[in-house]
């Protein structure tokens, strides 16, 4: 059985936009890369997504580079 592990304080990464390490609300999303409507459902990529919790900035990295 799955479990969500306690929400943690302790994640820091290096902000772009404060110029320092800050903490941040991670996620990985699934998003789709083609503009067609047709065959969508097949072109979903993984993307980790990094939001400082400090200024609200979001960055988002596309996992699977294959």
């Amino acid at each position: 059985m799955a479990s969500k592990t306690p929400h943690s304080d302790g994640m820091t990464e290096q902000c772009e936009k404060c110029g320092r390490e800050t903490p941040h609300e991670v996620s990985v999303e699934l998003k789709t890369e083609s503009s067609k409507s047709e065959n969508a459902e097949f072109s979903r990529e993984p993307y980790r997504v990094s939001q400082c919790r400090m200024c609200g900035d979001e960055t988002s990295t596309r996992m699977n580079n294959a």
